[in-house]
């Protein structure tokens, strides 16, 4: 399989933030921005492998700043990590409002995704080619994001176990 550069998967998302987005005070929703970004990052994970695709995990969300009615959001997807079927993908919000060209970041995340073969099984993507400094940087933090969620289910396994033995 030839390996596959970030860029040529990465997409750039908007959502015009609705009133049906957002609560009686003008806030979006956070369960709208989340959305969002899943579908930013499976567009990326399919994008890349070219097969079907399944959030695994969110992790990191972190929500910096709210996003209001009328603003524009821009979902800014990249992949992070390639695994042996399993892609990170982070994913940045920006809310820009419409009125003054302000532009905030508002959110960031960090998905994972593993791809599916025809049979339904998780199958092999393409590797993650390294071609910037910035690339490589992503590529080795996110290294480090995929030891410590092995450690968290390990940890979570241990106390699944114990609680069954009792």
């Amino acid at each position: 399989m030839e390996p596959k550069s970030a860029a040529e998967s990465e997409v750039v998302m908007t959502h015009l933030v609705l009133p049906q987005d957002a609560n009686p005070a003008g806030n979006l929703h956070g369960g709208v921005i989340l959305k969002h970004i899943d579908t930013a990052g499976g567009v990326v994970a399919k994008r890349h492998s070219r097969r079907n695709t399944v959030t695994v995990s969110i992790d990191r969300m972190s929500f910096r700043q709210p996003a209001y009615m009328g603003e524009l959001l821009i979902f800014k997807a990249s992949l992070n990590h390639v695994g042996r079927s399993s892609m990170e993908i982070g994913v940045r919000v920006e809310a820009e409002n419409l009125r003054t060209g302000e532009v905030r970041h508002t959110n960031s995340a960090y998905l994972t995704y593993v791809a599916l073969g025809d049979d339904g099984k998780p199958t092999q993507v393409p590797p993650l080619k390294l071609e910037t400094a910035t690339a490589e940087r992503r590529y080795k933090e996110a290294e480090l994001r995929r030891e410590m969620r092995k450690k968290e289910r390990e940890i979570e396994e241990g106390k699944h176990a114990h609680k069954t033995q009792s």
